[in-house]
């Protein structure tokens, strides 16, 4: 029997991801920052730090399960993933700025060795100590650390996700695909690979580029209905 092109792609598993992992740090960590230091009432910006630091975390969880049926669901849930890790480390950096504190130096020794830390452990249950014990000042930094580290990694995951996108196409692609080949036919596997079926490399580059600029637009859409 002829093989049938996959219509559902596997997906799933982020919670092996050291990025998810990163970001529950991140959730955690605010979390926990924002009980020592912040006021519970009345004060915005805590519910602004715990949903940006939730939002991130919960959209790389329905990025990866969306992934199975929509690539373009899975990129635009990264990026506002991304996204929100901007607005939290703007608000860790003013918390530091506004107690006249900063961001430890790029080559401190300080700022070296909560690097190291943060590259080899992903885990909350390594970094729950330090919140409950360090300053302010300390864990700002280390949570900038975290942050920034978990950006490279969404930096590296969208571009992955993108030329997956490139090579598998979407999803009304695999279900033609898989209705020809199932008929007994032959399939077009050049097109089940190509972005919504581009006819060129000029076609796919242009369709690329306007999968870009509707992500752009949606992680824009959702952070102004966010107030962020």
């Amino acid at each position: 029997m002829a093989e049938v092109p996959k219509i559902v792609l596997p997906h799933g598993g982020y919670r092996n991801l050291i990025v998810y992992r990163k970001s529950d740090v991140i959730y955690q960590g605010t979390v926990a920052f924002c009980r020592r230091f912040l006021p519970a009432r009345g004060d915005r910006t805590v519910d602004q730090m715990t949903q940006a630091a939730r939002s991130c975390k919960q959209n790389i969880a329905e990025g990866s399960a969306a992934s199975g049926t929509s690539k373009e669901t899975e990129i635009k849930l990264t990026n506002v993933a991304r996204a929100t890790l901007d607005e939290l480390l703007e608000d860790y950096l003013d918390y530091l700025k506004s107690h006249g504190a900063g961001e430890w130096p790029a080559a401190s020794e300080k700022k070296a060795a909560a690097r190291d830390f943060a590259k080899s452990h992903a885990d909350w249950d390594d970094w729950k100590p330090f919140f409950e014990s360090r300053s302010a000042e300390t864990l700002c930094n280390l949570m900038i650390v975290v942050i920034q580290q978990t950006k490279y990694l969404l930096d590296k995951m969208i571009a992955a996700q993108e030329e997956d996108f490139k090579l598998h196409g979407g999803v009304r692609e695999r279900m033609h695909a898989a209705r020809t080949a199932a008929r007994g036919e032959d399939w077009d596997g050049a097109i089940y690979s190509r972005l919504d079926g581009a006819a060129s490399a000029e076609e796919l580059a242009a369709r690329a580029a306007e999968m870009r600029e509707r992500i752009s637009k949606a992680v824009w859409g959702i952070k102004q209905r966010k107030g962020w």
